[in-house]
């Protein structure tokens, strides 16, 4: 199976990306797609990408990170650099726009500034489009579903190119993601006994609408709940949790998230890979 997102260049993980890379291909996890942050961090997570042949990235800005002065060399700027952002995108290693969205969770960034970088990026990805640049989107949405399921229906994406990532909330917005026509995504929050709400938005998510992903250095599933950080193979003990919570074999569930992750990301993982450059 595939991690479909992680951190890769977060330092927890940084220091040493082969040994996770052998890591998750012993507990069955032959790939993963690196996560970018910032339109810096975005040419980091490309690095990683055209060095090792089971590993992909995407390209744009968490919106936690719409404050530029977060972002490492965009402060030197003192603004995102949306053409570094383009141009890792137009890169094959890279399979996808984001993480893009909104966060609720905290106060700061403002939810202003928020709406103001992620309207920034929607009209990157429609320009794109335009040219011929289309990719899926990665999205990221804490507490803000009703704000944010507005904003993309407003755009020209089709509701079918975006995934929601981490998914943290109860059945009514799963079913407002799904009616919306998204995909969603389950990292090891599922498996904990303090998230009931968030395994029933995934019994009711549709097997062919569903990814399991880490968001690795965080959020470790209960089994391993205790090890830190966590590693993008134990996305694998997610995808377990839910081939039990939707009744499922594994060979069976197994098969069917890697079809909807490859079909939605337009990837393969070949059945050996190359871990060094």
């Amino acid at each position: 199976m595939i991690d479909t997102h992680c951190h890769l260049t977060f330092p927890d993980l940084a220091h040493d990306v082969e040994g996770i890379i052998e890591h998750a291909k012993s507990l069955g996890v032959n790939g993963m797609i690196t996560v970018s942050t910032t339109t810096a961090n975005c040419v980091d997570c490309l690095e990683l990408a055209e060095r090792f042949d089971n590993v992909w990235c995407s390209s744009g800005v968490h919106p936690l990170y719409s404050d530029p002065a977060r972002g490492d060399r965009d402060a030197e700027a003192g603004e995102h650099d949306w053409a570094r952002m383009r141009k890792v995108a137009e890169h094959e290693r890279c399979v996808a726009w984001g993480e893009l969205g909104l966060d609720m969770h905290y106060d700061e960034p403002p939810l202003d500034l928020q709406k103001r970088v992620l309207a920034e990026q929607l009209a990157l990805i429609e320009q794109c489009d335009a040219d011929g640049l289309v990719k899926p989107i990665i999205v990221h949405c804490r507490k803000a579903v009703g704000e944010l399921i507005p904003i993309l229906r407003s755009s020209t994406v089709d509701p079918s190119r975006f995934v929601f990532h981490c998914f943290t909330e109860g059945p009514d917005d799963a079913r407002a993601v799904l009616d919306f026509g998204a995909m969603i995504s389950f990292t090891g929050i599922v498996t904990y006994n303090n998230a009931q709400e968030v395994a029933e938005s995934a019994r009711l998510t549709p097997l062919d609408r569903m990814m399991a992903e880490t968001d690795a250095p965080f959020l470790s599933p209960r089994r391993v709940r205790k090890q830190r950080p966590c590693l993008p193979g134990f996305s694998r003990y997610t995808a377990e949790f839910l081939a039990e919570l939707k009744e499922k074999d594994w060979a069976a569930f197994e098969s069917i998230i890697d079809d909807n992750t490859e079909r939605f990301f337009g990837i393969r993982v070949p059945s050996s890979v190359e871990t060094g450059a």
